[in-house]
Formats: structure tokens, sequence, C-alpha cells
């Protein structure tokens, strides 16, 4: 087993290898890890690991108004998550390649990170000035009939972005602009999702690929029947996601 301790950021959302995720950091305990990871050489990963947050909040009360305006201030790297802090957050978490790091006047910091490999989370320490965590790396196996899967999810996905772009409107990505390798095409799939956090929490950890790319076909066939069902259903944009406040 291969294991690695990183700077651990817990977020209301799943990242996904491959996967791009820009981040505002203005907490002090997530603005100390940036000042920890500007200490490693360019040449070389920043690299930190990503969970998500299963019970607690991505931003600790710290003052009224933020986020809770009747909220008693928190303090410290596991403010916002209980005690311990491990039981709050998802098992299964993806390393970030913090590929850029800017701090601005005020000491805070713009970051755009991408997601590298899956990792099971072990440990939480919370005794320094922000967490860290004891991870296990997980190895991506493809399962049976992956390359077919693939085939088959991309096809249902061109159909879930028409629909959900509206009959008028062309497909938010042509063929060109999809991948086909298969564990890419699942990854991709589940970053795109209109989902919920637990349904793309499961596509992270499924056992393996061909796993992951059953679940999309089904979760695509359904979506989009759902939609087919509500024409005046507003257009999203695929193309982007929310910047977390973090």
């Amino acid at each position: 087993m291969t294991t690695v301790r990183l700077p651990l950021f817990p977020l209301n959302s799943v990242l996904f290898p491959g996967l791009v995720l820009p981040l505002n950091v203005f907490e002090e305990r997530y603005r100390a890890m940036m000042r920890e990871l500007l200490k490693t050489p360019e040449s070389e990963p920043r690299r930190f690991a990503v969970v998500a947050i299963r019970d607690g909040h991505e931003v600790a009360p710290s003052e009224p108004g933020m986020p809770d305006p009747t909220a008693l201030p928190e303090r410290g790297p596991a403010a916002g998550f209980g005690d311990p802090p491990l039981r709050a957050f998802h098992a299964v978490g993806c390393v970030a390649d913090a590929a850029s790091v800017r701090e601005r006047d005020n000491g805070t910091y713009e970051v755009l990170a991408t997601g590298t490999t899956r990792v099971r989370l072990l440990s939480v320490d919370a005794s320094g000035p922000f967490l860290t965590a004891e991870l296990e790396e997980l190895q991506e196996q493809p399962g049976d009939e992956a390359g077919a899967l693939a085939e088959g999810v991309l096809r249902a996905f061109r159909q879930y972005q028409k629909r959900l772009a509206g009959a008028r409107e062309r497909s938010l990505s042509s063929g060109a602009d999809l991948p086909d390798e298969p564990s890419v095409v699942s990854y991709l799939v589940a970053a795109a999702m209109m989902l919920d956090t637990p349904t793309k929490q499961r596509l992270l950890q499924a056992p393996d690929t061909a796993s992951r790319l059953r679940d999309e076909l089904r979760l695509l066939r359904t979506e989009t029947a759902i939609i087919r069902s509500l024409p005046s259903l507003p257009a999203a944009d695929l193309t982007r996601g929310p910047t977390s406040l973090n």
C-alpha cells in the first residue's frame, strides 16, 4: 500500500482526476496552506488533497455573516468539521496539483489546480495551522468492457447535452472535443453532469472504470428522460463550474 501525507482541502464539491479546480482562498488556515505550498520549487508539484465534506461547513463561522450571522466564531484548522474531523469527510478524494498560486494584495490567494490521482483518506491531523492527511493512493482499474461502455456513455452524454441546452441550441461539445480513453471519459462525464455531491462522490469512488461508466449510463438515460419531460428547463453551461469560496 502506497501512502502519502498531504495538506487537506475540504470542499462542498467533488474533484475528479484531470479536471481543473479554481479556488479563491481567504480563510487563514488555507492561506497558511498556500504559503507552505509556495515553499515548494516551481519545478516540483505543489500537491494537496481535496475531499468532499460529508457533514460540516466549507467556510467556518469566523465573524457575523460568515456564513451564519448568529453563529459563534470558530478557530483552528478543523473549525466547522467537528471532533474528530475525519468523520466529516468522504473517504475517497483526489490529489490536486496547484499549477498557479497567486497572492493578492490583501493576502488572499487565487489558485488554479488540476486533479491528478484518487486517494483514500486514512487519517486527519489537526495539530498544525492547516489540516493534513495520510492518504492511500488508489490505482484506476479498467474493469470489463470499459471501451464499449465509454462509447455508449459518450453517445448518451451528447444526447444529454442537447436536451439540456435546448432543441434549438447546438450541443455544447462536438465529438472532436470529447476524449475516447475510458477512464478520462468517465471522469469528464461525472464532473460535467448536473448531479448532487453524494452521487458525484459515488462515481469518484467506483471500484473501476467500467463500473463508473455503467452507473453514468444509467444516470444519463434517467436524467435525459426527465429533461425531455420538462421542456421549460433553463439551459445550463456544462463547460463552467462554480468557483469555491475557498
